[in-house]
């Protein structure tokens, strides 16, 4: 996890209100509090803290301007978004702030032209979210005994979701038990999430051909409303 994290309310406090804009309005990117030091950024923004949809647009840092590069309808947890740092696991909510991507992973291959760091899944790989588990919010191969199989996905079982993915460093770096585990950015399945984001599969591949580990890409998760608050941990 970054930082410093952007809260719910960060990115359209930045952002203001759904209206048009006259042109000489800056980017989101360039009215944000943190975009994570590096020269690529996803923001995934909601009307609101309840919503379970979105947008997802991926954006490039270029002699010091951030160009859109695309966007795509995204989808967030059934329960909509709550502050990453006051998350509680199992509730159905996707976690606002600043997140870096650790590596991507799917059942099938990396997409054409993709360098990002890639796991494939196989039949014994595992996400483990055991609170009481070694490996809690830890990619497991084979599943250990301490991490419960009630506790864990086993990634395959979800073949349509986790065709593609990327690992969002949400409460992954230092993870704090109860917060939560198995935050991805990965392909839309029959509707909400239970608290990732999720994007067709045709954006989907987008974004990782796209995304460049050298670049330092990272995921702003947030609203379109509220105070301009920071959280940092």
């Amino acid at each position: 996890m970054h930082g410093s994290l952007v809260t719910a309310s960060v990115l359209l406090a930045l952002m203001g209100p759904a209206v048009a804009r006259p042109a000489a309005v800056p980017p989101l990117p360039e009215r944000m509090a943190d975009t994570g030091g590096g020269t690529q950024l996803l923001t995934a923004a909601a009307p609101g803290t309840g919503s379970a949809t979105g947008t997802v647009t991926w954006w490039n840092l270029r002699s010091g301007r951030w160009v859109r590069v695309g966007s795509a309808p995204a989808r967030f947890g059934a329960n909509g978004l709550t502050e990453g740092k006051r998350r509680v696991q199992n509730t159905e909510t996707t976690p606002t702030g600043l997140y870096d991507l650790p590596y991507a992973f799917g059942v099938g291959a990396a997409p054409a032209g993709s360098g990002y760091p890639y796991r494939r899944v196989g039949r014994r790989s595992w996400w483990c979210q055991d609170n009481a588990a070694r490996a809690y919010n830890r990619w497991v191969e084979p599943r250990p005994a301490d991490c419960r199989a009630s506790e864990a996905e086993q990634l395959i079982m979800y073949r349509r979701q986790y065709a593609r993915a990327l690992v969002v460093g949400f409460n992954y770096h230092r993870p704090v038990r109860g917060r939560g585990a198995g935050i991805f950015l990965h392909v839309n399945g029959d509707g909400a999430t239970a608290g990732c984001v999720s994007v067709p599969a045709a954006a989907m591949d987008r974004i990782l051909a796209w995304a460049d580990p050298a670049r330092r890409p990272h995921l702003a998760i947030g609203t379109r409303s509220g105070p301009t608050a920071v959280t940092r941990y």
